[in-house]
């Protein structure tokens, strides 16, 4: 069962929330401060967080900055400043989505429908990505064998990290894709992307390195990440 965590001081009003999500179906849990939303999430590792931004002992950017540290969960913020700068602050720190009070119900749970069937679809693409293929690639002079773990260029055996093959790979079974370095780190890393993290930009310029000439194959795509060019 698909479990939501609200985050809610507002007795009332979250009472409402808890009683609505299990209408739906959802598992519910709530915690009334934002000390006791960092234990409660760190226990049960819920699949959403529907998180208030006024809260008492610690608040909502801060509870959300916390989960960003080492979370991917989905966050939709609850609040009540209507300032075109909160709303940025709070989707910069990591909220996925962002409802000003008051709202309806019926708003409200189309937020966290459309959360929840978006990080599934993510879910689906990793999985997929993950399956990889245990196919021979080749890409000019590049040649890659997964079973055998190995790759060579111009026939002759490029020394790469687990990681670096584990990119390579990826990349060449998705030429021309575009990867953004959030993915990248949860894809190869199995890691959250953290603002300010160079692990996918330094990853990529020892590939680029060791492939030579071959390296300026892997692009940069200003603003997102990087993607293999299509052979032509």
């Amino acid at each position: 069962m698909t479990t939501i965590l609200l985050v809610e001081d507002a007795l009332d009003l979250a009472q409402v929330i808890v009683r609505e999500l299990k209408a739906a179906g959802y598992e519910a849990l709530h915690a009334g401060d934002g000390v006791a939303a960092l234990q409660l999430h760190a226990s049960h590792q819920p699949d959403l967080v529907i998180l208030d931004w006024m809260l008492p002992k610690l608040d909502g950017l801060e509870v959300l900055r916390q989960i960003r540290q080492s979370s991917a969960t989905p966050v939709l913020m609850l609040t009540a400043r209507d300032e075109e700068a909160d709303r940025v602050i709070g989707l910069e720190v990591g909220a996925d989505d962002y409802l000003t009070k008051p709202f309806s119900m019926r708003e409200l749970m189309a937020r966290v429908r459309a959360l929840l069937r978006r990080i599934e679809r993510v879910r689906q693409i990793l999985e997929t990505d993950r399956a990889g293929g245990d196919a021979v690639i080749k890409y000019g002079p590049l040649r890659l064998d997964p079973q055998a773990y190995q790759a060579n260029l111009a026939d002759e055996p490029l020394d790469l990290t687990r990681t670096e093959f584990e990119l390579l790979h990826l990349l060449l079974r998705n030429p021309g894709r575009a990867f953004s370095r959030s993915y990248l780190l949860d894809m190869v890393w199995g890691e959250t992307y953290v603002i300010g993290d160079r692990s996918v930009d330094n990853a990529i310029l020892r590939l680029r390195r060791k492939l030579g000439d071959l390296g300026e194959a892997i692009e940069t795509v200003w603003g997102i990440g990087y993607r293999l060019r299509r052979e032509e």
